[in-house]
């Protein structure tokens, strides 16, 4: 039996995991599905039994990448991630692939061949780990490259507006705006929020709820919107922004920081 552990906050994404988990051949266990760095973290610190886990990169509340800082890596991972980025070449060079989405069946099932291969020999998979665990060393000593303006498309070109200008950043009908502090809506070439979330330092943009990321600079002051949930006043805005249940307690942390 194989011990899984799915990292995703993609409910659709979750469900095609577990349609191509049930075309191996193999006999799979999955332990749990988590959406956050902080779940993770408190799971992983845990100790569980573990033969592997499967992760996006881009979480609710952050970077993958943050939970392993903390956690010892417990099994092989195969990484998953709608970005092209560095990462590719560095885990496909070391045996486990990096799955850029949308992946195929075919895909998934080299990615679980080579899962297969490192279970069946202990020094390779120790010899991957150590790797990995390497990686993740260097790469907290590595400064993160977050961008201080964005292109802007229009009818005659494109224009840059700076980030520390952004109150917030709003995705509605398969679209995302940044609006600035005179309320103008700058449609942006990004069709997700994930896609902006991934240059934006997280110190500085937090995502309240499913379709806002707000600019910390702006907040001015915060209402009890529900039992469990504040509404945010942003400096420059005329209306309230409303902050999920799920999202306000690690909301009011971050205020703090």
């Amino acid at each position: 039996m194989i011990h899984i552990l799915i990292l995703e906050d993609e409910i659709p994404a979750q469900k095609k995991l577990v349609r191509y988990l049930k075309e191996m051949k193999q006999s799979t266990h999955l332990v749990d599905y988590l959406e956050s760095v902080a779940d993770g973290i408190e799971f992983l610190s845990k100790h569980p039994k573990l033969d592997l886990i499967i992760s996006d990169i881009e979480l609710r509340d952050g970077n993958a990448f943050q939970i392993f800082d903390e956690i010892k890596l417990p099994c092989p991972i195969i990484f998953t991630t709608a970005y092209h980025e560095f990462w590719m070449q560095a885990f496909e060079g070391n045996g486990i692939a990096y799955l850029l989405k949308p992946f195929s069946l075919d895909k998934f099932q080299q990615a679980w061949d080579k899962f297969l291969f490192l279970s069946q020999k202990p020094a390779n998979q120790s010899a991957w780990l150590e790797q990995i665990q390497q990686l993740m060393d260097s790469k907290g000593k590595t400064k993160p490259n977050f961008k201080t303006r964005i292109t802007v498309p229009n009818a005659r070109g494109t224009y840059f507006l700076e980030i520390s200008q952004v109150i917030f950043f709003l995705a509605e009908n398969g679209v995302v705006f940044a609006v600035d502090r005179a309320e103008k809506k700058h449609l942006l070439k990004e069709t997700t929020l994930k896609q902006i979330e991934a240059f934006l330092d997280p110190k500085q943009f937090f995502r309240i709820n499913r379709s806002e990321v707000i600019n910390k600079d702006f907040v001015q002051a915060t209402e009890r919107y529900s039992k469990n949930s504040v509404a945010i006043k942003l400096s420059g805005l005329s209306r309230l922004l409303i902050c999920s249940q799920n999202q306000t307690p690690d909301f009011l942390k971050w205020m703090e920081e």
